[in-house]
């Protein structure tokens, strides 16, 4: 295991690894352990009772968080005709049909969501090996392939956050950054924890949210009590 700097172990010996902390004191102790010398983005993950291996426990799905992620999120929407107006007019980054698909092909990758209108997606699959391991191909079921583009646009760029559980039964994402502060990053994992809880499958069973975890790029982790869930979802 590669050595840690001074700066984290320094930050790692303030957490008790020992205890479960309320999320306003996991909030709280993360955000005085940070000490990068940028706005650390602060990070979530949630251990659930689900086995992603059988399809009817598989969680997935999107959240818009009230206070955004504190990023400007660069977004291209595959269409044409009136579709590209309506996708630039929402703050679309780009917009087009076939010489975006082309670009990427020759290895052009600036952007960091992607949407589409269901007639293009026969188009947008010839470049799926490209997009689909990046996380970066429109998806239905993420709502990212659409005519509504308007409504998808702004809801990126305020913030929409896509989570999936993993292979290990843990789902990871961002709720903000250190900047934030306490009450703003409280209120983005409270909308994700809903959510998460909505989402609970039927089939699931026992304990549903078996841990969570949070931390800042750079920071430890800190482990909070399952239990203090009821306290912000109220």
């Amino acid at each position: 295991m590669a050595k840690r700097g001074k700066k984290y172990r320094a930050a790692r010996a303030r957490v008790d690894r020992s205890k479960r902390y309320t999320f306003e004191e996991g909030i709280g102790l993360a955000l005085e352990c940070a000490y990068a010398g940028f706005d650390e983005t602060v990070d979530i993950a949630v251990r659930l009772g689900v086995d992603p291996r059988h399809a009817d426990q598989m969680v997935r799905g999107t959240v818009v968080l009230p206070n955004g992620l504190g990023k400007e999120v660069r977004v291209l929407v595959f269409a044409k005709g009136e579709k590209v107006k309506e996708a630039l007019d929402a703050g679309a980054d780009h917009a087009g049909g076939e010489e975006f698909i082309e670009k990427i092909k020759e290895g052009w990758l600036e952007f960091d969501k992607s949407v589409a209108t269901p007639d293009m997606m026969g188009q947008v699959g010839k470049i799926g090996k490209i997009l689909g391991p990046r996380g970066l191909m429109p998806n239905a079921k993420l709502g990212t392939v659409t005519f509504d583009l308007e409504k998808v646009v702004k809801e990126i760029k305020a913030g929409k956050v896509d989570f999936r559980v993993e292979k290990t039964g843990i789902v990871h994402a961002p709720m903000g950054k250190v900047s934030f502060g306490q009450d703003r990053l409280l209120q983005n994992m409270a909308s994700f924890i809903d959510t998460l809880v909505r989402l609970k499958p039927t089939s699931a069973k026992g304990t549903y949210l078996r841990g969570i975890a949070i931390s800042t790029t750079m920071g430890p982790g800190i482990q909070i009590d399952p239990l203090s869930v009821k306290s912000i979802l109220g």
